[in-house]
Formats: C-alpha cells, structure tokens, sequence
C-alpha cells in the first residue's frame, strides 16, 4: 500500500539504489540536527534535481507577514517561520571541468544513503557515471556536534574509476538562499559582509525585521590518498557567497578527500561585534581538532544518550526501527541547554507549520524529556513559558482581557501569537490548558515545588485570571459555561461548552489553588513577592474561581453515560469512520469544510484527551465507556490523535486496538503513511510514540505523587525493555509475557508498584513480578 523503499534495521535508516522520486522525501528522513542547528539531508555537491533546501538555526525567525482575505481585529500581524539560513554543506566537484550532478549523470550505481541513528552520523555513496562516461565513486559522511553545537562537519572522498584526471573541489558557503513557504516569495536575510577572516572564509548575514545576525565560517584540509596535501586554494567573495576552490591530479584509484569544518554562530549567543572573529576561530579550532576527533566524541556523546532514553522491542523489528527513529528525531531536536528554545512540530526537517511552538510541547513532548533527560531540560521547556509571560498577558489583553489574564499563543516565537485562522487564534483556547498542565506533569514527576516561587505560579496564576474572565453565567443552565471555542477537534468551530476546554479549565483553578497552598505552607516569602508583583487578591479572586468549579457547566448524556464533546453533539448524524469509503480518506482532503463541521468526525482526541490528562482522577469503567462511544467516531487525520487512543486501550484492556494506534505513529514518516514526508517530519507526534510504548504498553502512571506500572506486552512482542529517569535513579524494566522486572541501575532508592505490588529497591537491586522471580 506504501511506497517502503527504506530498509529494516535496528538502528539505521538505509536507502538502496538512487530513484530520484525518492529524494525529496530522504531529504526529510535522514535529517539531522543538534538541538542548536540541523538540516534537511541535501546533497553536498550539486544537484539540480527536485530538492527542498534546508539548514535551520534555533531560535532565528521572521516575521513573515499574515496573508489572508478577510481581516479581523486580534489577527496576529505576521506568522513567524524559522528560516532556511547559510547552505554551509556546499562542496562543487568537477571531473576536468565536467560537473558531478546526479540529476545529470547517465548512472547512478551502489547507491546507498544511511542514518546511524546510534552515531548520529548520515552517510552516503555512489558511483556516476558522467555524460562524458567518466565514472567517479564518492563517499560522503557528516554530522552536526551534539557535542559542540555551533559545529558541523564533513568528509567527503572521490575517487576516479577508469579515468586518471583533474579534479576541482569547490567548497563553499551560500547565504543567498530562500524560504519554500515564504508568503510573498520574499528573501528574508540580507547581506553584512564576506571574505576572509585569520585564515577562515565566512560570510555574515541579518534577518530582515528581526535583526538576527549570523555568520558561517569554514576551514578545509585535503589529502591524497591518506597523505596531506597543500589547500593551494583560490578564494571567491560575492554577495553572500564564499568558497575556496583547488584542483589537483589525481590518478585512476586514487581518493581524493575533503574535509570541511563549518561553524555556525549567532547574535543570540555572541555580540554582533565579535560574530566574524569568533566564527573563524571556532572554525579554525575544530580543523585542528580533525575529523576523527570530532567523529569520537560526537559519536561517544549519541551512545550516552541511548542509555537512558533507548526502547528495544523483542520480536517485531518494524516496530524496533520505528521507535528508535522517533526518539532519535526527539534528542536531536531538544537538547535543553537553552531555555529560550522548543520544540518546533518539523524540528530541523522542513518549514511546514513555520517551525514555531505549538501545545504539542507539553501535551506530548514533556512526559518524553521528563523520562529520558535531566530534571533541567524538562524544565527549561517550563521556563520557556514563563519568559513567555508577558507576552501571553499582552495577547490576552488584545482579545479584550484584564487584570493579568493570560492567553497563551497558538503558535509562537517569542511569545506572540502569530497564528491566522480565526477558529484556531480567538477559539482554540483549550491550548492555556496544556501549559498548566505541563507545570502540574514537571512538578509530580521531579517533586520540585520550588518551581512554583520560581514563576510557575505567575503562569497558573495568569491563565487561572483568564479562564475566570472566559466563562459566563447562564442563568438558563443555572451554571458558568464557556461560548464560541474550538477544541482539540479542530473538525468543530465555535461550539458551546466543549467538554475537554471545560474541564481543564476548572482543573486548572483547582491545580491552581493548591499551588498557592502549597507555597504559603513552604514558601511565604515568595509568595508575599508574587502577591504584591501580581496584585493578586487571593480572597476575591479565589471566591470566584472556587464557585466556578463548583458550578461548571458539563454536558453528558445520562443515557448513554459518556459526557458529550460539546452542546449539541447527539444532534448529529451518529456514524463511525467505518461508515466512510476509502475514497473518502481523509475528509480533509475530499470534503468542503462545511460538510467536516457538520459531521460527527473527530480529527484527534479531544473528550479522550481530558481522560489522559486527568487520568489519576477518572474510574476505569468510565474511561472505557467514553471510549467506546468516541474512539469509533475518530478519523485520526493529526498525528496527534493515535497516542493517545493508544494509552487508553491498553489501560481499558483493548490489546489489539492498542497495538493498531501504536502502528499509526511509530511507522509514520519511515514508511510516509500521509504521503507528505518530504515536507518535513513529524517531531511532536514522535513524542506520542514514546508515550505509548512507555505509557501505554509499559503501564507507567504518576498517581498520589507515586510511580505506578500496569503493564500490558503486545502479543506480537517477545519482551520490551526501556528506562526512566525517576527523582535521582535510573530504573530499567523489562516486560516479557512472564511479567515485568524493574531493575535500579543507579542514583536513589525508588519506591514504584507492579500491578499494585509495592516495591521499595536500592541501587543495583530489582524487583520482579515475573513467573520466574517466584519459583
């Protein structure tokens, strides 16, 4: 059904035989990235074939004016893009003034593309034949240091087949680039300056508008056959262009190897002043550093990762690919050292959905970083919104909310909204409740309260203001209800009384309430300063918000005994995606977009996404008969969706349905289910397959502040294995049909239960309730 021309491995994406249909989309799979900077995996050397060009640094953006035909006031006056910056991956080969480009040659041959996903290395080969019917043979390996984030390297070897020659090499970097997405087809960087700085070619860029400053330098060094040579190179300079070009003899057999050295450095990071003098320097380090060296401890640094955040399945080796690619994708795009960056829904893989920070972040992408990383790199996601404050005030405050009221952006940068569908900027509101609630999952998950003095507070405390300022009394319903909102479905536009946005936001004041309990126990000094920095009159305020929960307005059907998505939901035809013909699929694409909002179809979870979020305060049962009436009605056209359908059927004992969400995900983009992977990977729903494996079939809960497994193996599973950070220790569990068998690799003592059975294990100890453990 799919067009699988990737193969199966454990730990690498391989590509066989050069079909240029194929290249857009590997361009997009065998990305790779640093959390500081990553790229799309072009060609070093030229290619005139179809190719989406891209090489992305975190946190540079532009605002890119708002196109739409009908103006509305509140409208966000641009919609943000992270931009396509300097092409530093150039290398121009000629074979006696003929140009190697596999769009032209007469043969491709041995070709194979391959991304070590444990190395974090992408690597390529070929042989092509050239229209004169010289054959060359190239080698290509490069890596962006996830050890040196401002550094990007490359080795690249050609070797004549049945030719002696000359072969020029041309090393370049390219400023002068655009944006695929770019609304008015403008060029968003313009010049500074080029040339030559302490022996290193660069060249210095700024973003329009932004006024981000960029420069790119690069050192190159050549050998022959393992034996240096002198780079008697001749240098060019032009409008955001360098390159150094040098030619040599080389006989038939012979390799000719490059290696380039790139750094990459921002004013984000570095004053203006100093941005060339650094970028060449940083540039001349890492050649004398050498390949190799940047190679091992680039390398050694990806297998650490692995030993926490690794997840092996026995017995299914699709399934084993596609998990290690999604967490591969998730550590390369998020490091954490940098509290002013997140996680973009294409990451470093293309510009669709401009590369900014959705809810995705902490609905999805926080449990993963939670488990996997650091207590501080969950939290600096945290800190993230919290820098973001203001802005979320300021957006409030747009829409016609006082009083530190607090809406959180759609889409955004730097906190700005910068989203443009009306349905999505002024009604999709339900997002401020994922921001809580990421505050409420880092919080149970680390024990650090003292986040809350620290601004999480300030955050619950200004989307509290503005779910209080939101709802309205009805005196027909005699309760608060909340008019005119879009839900996580967005196949529904200004509805009344979506269920999830009701609830969450009610938990939200209660969640809110208990944090400001908690720091007048343990932290009344700061809680004095946030008092007097936020005018907060806890005992109006909280009046307010404590009759508002008491009196939220749900709507449910006692009949059927499931709470209803919105007011008015069992007026609509009552079918299930089954009753849909596969011409049909998805609706998005074959249905005008009345007919969607007419429909009983569900996009994503959006009633099952409140059971997720609140699952440690619902029954079982309930669950499941909330399930039952909406999982059947659900088209899953997100990638959002199937995660976490995923976690509630293994939970509610639906194996097999459990299992066939899993697929949905784990699988998506390797085997390009939606037929849309050349423009960019699906980063924040990689999360969701961490979710369910770990979540879902590994049974993880957070309940009463302590660590719960219920787990549930698939049956096409032999044995799954994963670990979790866990408040100081490392705990790795195992499940097999047998059971599960939890060992403490190191750090503190952990106090977790298997299926209800307690256990209390040290360092170096395990607990199992596997069948063997008993005999």
């Amino acid at each position: 059904m799919f067009n699988k021309y990737t193969e199966v491995d454990p730990w690498k994406i391989i590509e066989r035989g050069w079909d240029s249909e194929n290249h857009p989309k590997s361009e997009s799979l065998f990305s790779i990235g640093n959390g500081r900077m990553g790229q799309r995996a072009n060609f070093e050397e030229t290619y005139t074939g179809e190719s989406l060009q891209g090489s992305y640094i975190a946190g540079v953006y532009y605002p890119d004016k708002t196109r739409v035909g009908w103006w509305k006031n509140g409208y966000p006056e641009y919609f943000a893009k992270v931009l396509n910056s300097c092409n530093w991956i150039g290398i121009q080969v000629k074979v006696d003034g003929e140009e190697l480009d596999l769009n032209t040659a007469t043969e491709v041959a041995s070709f194979y593309r391959e991304l070590d996903m444990q190395s974090g290395l992408l690597k390529r080969s070929f042989e092509a034949t050239l229209p004169s019917g010289k054959i060359v043979a190239v080698e290509a390996e490069r890596l962006v240091s996830i050890v040196q984030d401002e550094i990007g390297t490359i080795s690249y070897s050609v070797t004549p087949k049945n030719f002696s020659g000359k072969i020029e090499l041309c090393s370049y970097l390219d400023f002068d680039v655009e944006n695929e997405d770019s609304n008015y087809d403008e060029k968003f960087w313009e010049p500074v300056t080029q040339g030559q700085e302490a022996g290193a070619s660069y060249v210095h860029a700024k973003t329009k508008k932004t006024g981000f400053e960029v420069t790119v330098a690069m050192r190159n060094s050549i050998s022959l056959d393992g034996a240096p040579q002198d780079w008697g190179m001749s240098s060019d300079a032009k409008h955001m262009f360098v390159s150094e070009c040098a030619c040599y003899e080389v006989a038939q057999g012979q390799t000719l190897k490059l290696e380039k050295f790139a750094a990459v450095l921002s004013s984000m990071n570095h004053d203006v002043a100093s941005l060339d003098a650094k970028a060449a320097a940083s540039a001349t380090a890492a050649a004398a550093q050498g390949y190799e060296a940047l190679r091992g401890e680039h390398v050694a640094a990806w297998h650490n990762k692995w030993i926490t955040s690794d997840i092996e399945i026995d017995g299914d080796a699709e399934a084993q690919q596609g998990i290690r690619f999604n967490i591969f994708h998730m550590n390369q795009t998020f490091t954490g050292v940098d509290d002013r960056l997140n996680i973009g829904p294409k990451g470093f893989t293309g510009e669709k959905y401009g590369g900014s920070t959705y809810w995705d972040t902490e609905a999805y992408c926080l449990p993963f970083y939670l488990a996997t990383a650091q207590p501080e790199v969950a939290k600096n996601l945290c800190l993230y919104r919290y820098k973001q404050l203001d802005k979320a005030i300021e957006n409030a405050g747009k829409l016609g909310f006082t009083d530190g009221a607090a809406l959180y952006p759609m889409v955004t940068m730097n906190g700005e909204e910068c989203h443009n569908e009306w349905e999505i900027t002024f009604e999709e509101i339900h997002r401020n409740a994922a921001i809580a609630y990421g505050v409420f999952d880092y919080i149970r998950h680390t024990q650090d309260w003292g986040y809350l003095a620290e601004g999480g507070f300030e955050v619950l405390l200004g989307i509290s203001r503005f779910w209080s300022q939101r709802v309205n009394w009805s005196q027909e319903k005699e309760a608060y209800v909340m008019l005119g909102v879009t839900g996580p479905n967005e196949y529904e536009n200004n509805i009344n009384n979506n269920w999830y946005t009701n609830r969450m936001a009610a938990w939200t004041l209660e969640w809110t309430l208990e944090a400001h309990h908690w720091l007048k126990e343990n932290a009344a000094d700061a809680l004095s300063a946030i008092t007097s920095k936020t005018a907060l009159n806890a005992d109006t305020e909280f009046a307010k918000w404590n009759d508002i929960i008491a009196k939220m307005y749900y709507p449910k059907s006692e009949k059927l005994g499931v709470v209803l998505q919105q007011d008015g939901f069992l007026d609509k035809e009552q079918l299930t995606a089954d009753d849909l013909s596969l011409d049909e699929r998805p609706i998005n694409q074959h249905w005008s977009w009345d007919r969607i909002l007419r429909s009983i179809f569900i996009k994503q979870a959006d009633v099952l996404q409140g059971y997720y979020f609140l699952n440690h305060l619902y029954e079982e049962e309930e669950v499941k008969r909330n399930f039952d009436f909406y999982e059947p009605k659900t088209v899953h056209e997100s990638s959002l969706s199937p995660c976490v359908h995923a976690i509630l059927a293994a939970q509610i004992d639906y194996p097999e349905k459990a299992y066939e969400m899993y697929l949905r995900t784990s699988r998506l983009d390797i085997d390009d289910y939606n037929r849309e992977v050349h423009e960019g990977l699906h980063i924040t729903s990689m999360a969701g397959t961490w979710m369910s494996v770990v979540q879902g079939f590994g049974g993880m809960k957070i309940r009463d502040e302590e660590l719960h497994f219920t787990p549930k193996l698939p049956a096409q599973w032999k044995g799954l294995t994963f670990s979790i950070l866990w408040r100081g220790a490392t705990l790795k569990a195992n499940l097999t049909a047998e059971g599960m068998t939890i060992e403490n690799v190191s750090g503190a003592p952990a106090k977790f239960a298997i299926d209800g059975q307690w256990f209390e294990v040290a360092a170096g100890e395990n607990a199992s309730t596997a069948a063997a453990a008993h005999a």
